[in-house]
C-alpha cells in the first residue's frame, strides 16, 4: 500500500515532460510494483492528461525501457560515489557492496532494469557503454587501475563478468532469512556483503566501518 501523502497525483507544470513521466513511473514502480504501471496511471501520477504520455512513449514497454535507463544511471552514480569514498584496492569491494545495496534499496527498479533487456539481443547499453561511462565499465577500469593488465583481452573481460555476476548473485540471495545469523555475527548486513564477496576471491578486503 502506498502512504496516504503519496496517493495524490503530483501536478506537472512545465519543463521536461518526458522526464516527469519517467520519474512518476519510477515512483509508482517502487511504491506499488510493476503491475500498477500503465501509461494512464503514470499520467495520473504526473498530473497530466491521459493522452500526454503517448507523445513520448508508444506503449508501456517503451516507458519501462526509459525507467530502466534511469535505473542504470542511478546505479552508476551509487557505485561512483562508493568508489570515491575509499582508496586503493578497497575500491573494488566498495563497488560490489554498492551494487548489492542498490539492488536491496530499489528491488522493483532493479528487476525492471534486467527484465527490460531479457528479450533483447544485446545487454543494455548502460552495461557496456563504449565511452567507459557505465557501472560495468567502472568495474573493469578499476581492476586496471589496481593492477589488471589492460591488454589481457578475454581474461580481463571474464574477470569483470565474474565480479559483476558475484555481486548480482549476492544481491539475489542477500535477503534470505537463513543468512541473518551470519549478519549478526559479522556486525551487520554490509559487513556480511563484504565477507561474502571476499570469500569469492574476486574482491579484495575493504576493512572499514559500515
Amino acid at each position: 500500500m502506498r502512504e496516504a501523502h503519496s496517493a495524490e497525483p503530483r501536478p506537472y507544470h512545465h519543463g521536461d515532460l518526458r522526464r516527469a513521466l519517467v520519474e512518476a513511473a519510477r515512483r509508482l514502480l517502487e511504491s506499488e510494483g510493476p503491475s500498477a504501471l500503465s501509461l494512464r496511471a503514470v499520467a495520473r501520477e504526473a498530473g497530466v492528461s491521459p493522452a500526454a504520455p503517448y507523445h513520448h512513449f508508444k506503449d508501456k514497454s517503451e516507458l519501462l525501457d526509459a525507467v530502466a535507463h534511469e535505473g542504470w544511471e542511478m546505479l552508476h552514480a551509487a557505485m561512483s560515489e562508493a568508489k570515491g569514498g575509499v582508496e586503493g584496492r578497497q575500491q573494488l569491494t566498495a563497488l560490489g557492496i554498492a551494487y548489492v545495496c542498490f539492488a536491496r534499496e530499489h528491488p522493483a527498479l532493479y528487476r525492471v532494469m534486467y527484465d527490460a533487456a531479457r528479450d533483447k539481443e544485446a545487454l543494455p547499453i548502460e552495461t557496456h557503454d563504449g565511452s567507459g561511462d557505465s557501472a560495468y565499465c567502472m568495474v573493469r577500469d578499476t581492476m586496471i587501475e589496481h593492477g589488471a593488465d589492460p591488454q589481457a583481452g578475454p581474461d580481463l573481460e571474464l574477470a569483470t563478468i565474474a565480479s559483476w555476476c558475484a555481486a548480482h548473485g549476492l544481491a539475489e540471495m542477500a535477503g534470505f532469512k537463513q543468512f541473518e545469523p551470519f549478519k549478526a555475527q559479522l556486525g551487520g548486513e554490509r559487513a556480511f556483503f563484504e565477507a561474502v564477496l571476499n570469500h569469492m576471491g574476486l574482491f579484495p578486503s575493504a576493512h572499514r566501518d559500515c
